[in-house]
C-alpha cells in the first residue's frame, strides 16, 4: 500500500503547477495534502477511482486538508473534538480495517513565537488523541508537524535554534510523541540520512541551495513496524514550498 502526503501550500495554485500530474503519476493509495487553502465548492478535482474528504478553515484562504483514497474507509471524523481547536480545518482521521490514517497540518508558531504557548496545548491535546486512537489499533500519522526533529532534519540548526519550527519546545513534544510508541519512518530507514528536506524558504533561493527543513512526516504506531517496507522524500517534484513525502507499507 502506498501512501502519499504533501503540504501544497494552496491547492488551486498547486493545481496550476502541475500537481494532477504528479498525482496520477505516483498513482498512491491513500494521498493526503495540507495547507488547501480553500473553501467548499472553490475547486473541483475530477479524481477517478478516489474518494475524497475535506476539512475546510472557517478563515477563508487559509489552512485546510484533505484526503484522497482508492479504499473507502469505515468511518470519517474531522478535528479532534475539542472546539477551540476545530476551526482551522487541520485534521481528517479515516478509520480503516486495520487501522486509522490521521492527516495533520500543524500549527506554527509564527513569528517571534506568537502562539507557541497555542502550540504547546495543541500538541499535548493532539498526542492525547492520538493514543487513544492507537488503543483500539494502528495509526498512521502524516503532514506537516511543523517541526524539524534534530539538527540533521535542517540545513543551518545554530542560527535557528529559538526560531518557529526548532525551538527546544517543539522538538520535545515530537521526541514525546516517538516515545510514546511511534516511529518516525523516515529516520527508521535511514537514521544518518544528511541534507534530506521537505520544506524550502521562497526567499534566498533557498530551495536551489538546498537549505531545508525536514518537517513533513509519515510516522507509524510500533506496532506497524513489522509492516514498513519504505519512506522516501520527492524532493524533485515541485508546485510548491514544500514537497511530497511517501510511505509505502504491508497491507
Amino acid at each position: 500500500m502506498k501512501l502519499v502526503s504533501w503540504n501544497v501550500n494552496g491547492l488551486r495554485a498547486c493545481v496550476e503547477k502541475g500537481f494532477l500530474d504528479y498525482f496520477n503519476e505516483v498513482d498512491a493509495d491513500i494521498f493526503s495534502i495540507q495547507e488547501t487553502k480553500l473553501q467548499e465548492g472553490q475547486i473541483n478535482l475530477d479524481l477517478e477511482g478516489y474518494y475524497q474528504y475535506w476539512n475546510y478553515a472557517e478563515k477563508k484562504g487559509y489552512s485546510g486538508t484533505a484526503v484522497f483514497t482508492k479504499i473507502k474507509p469505515i468511518n470519517a471524523t474531522y478535528g479532534l473534538g475539542i472546539e477551540h481547536h476545530d476551526n482551522e480545518g487541520r485534521v481528517i482521521t479515516l478509520e480503516f480495517e486495520k487501522f486509522y490514517l490521521v492527516n495533520v497540518y500543524t500549527p506554527n508558531s509564527q513569528r517571534e513565537l506568537a502562539r507557541l504557548n497555542y502550540r504547546m496545548e495543541w500538541e499535548n491535546d493532539f498526542r492525547c488523541y492520538l493514543k487513544a486512537l492507537d488503543e483500539k489499533k494502528p495509526v498512521i500519522l502524516c503532514g506537516d508537524l511543523n517541526v524539524a526533529h534534530k539538527e540533521i532534519d535542517l540545513k543551518n540548526p545554530k542560527t535557528n535554534r529559538k526560531n518557529a519550527g526548532f525551538t527546544d519546545e517543539e522538538r520535545e513534544k515530537i521526541t514525546e510523541l516517538l516515545d510514546d510508541g511511534f516511529i518516525d519512518t523516515f529516520r527508521h530507514f535511514y537514521p544518518e540520512k544528511e541534507e534530506v528536506y521537505t520544506w524550502w524558504s521562497y526567499m534566498r533561493k533557498a530551495r536551489e541551495r538546498n537549505a531545508g527543513w525536514r518537517i513533513d512526516y509519515f510516522c507509524v504506531s510500533e506496532k506497524l513496524k513489522d509492516n514498513l517496507i519504505r519512506a522516501d522524500i520527492h524532493g524533485q517534484i515541485l508546485g510548491s514550498d514544500h514537497c511530497p513525502v511517501e510511505l509505502v507499507i504491508k497491507k
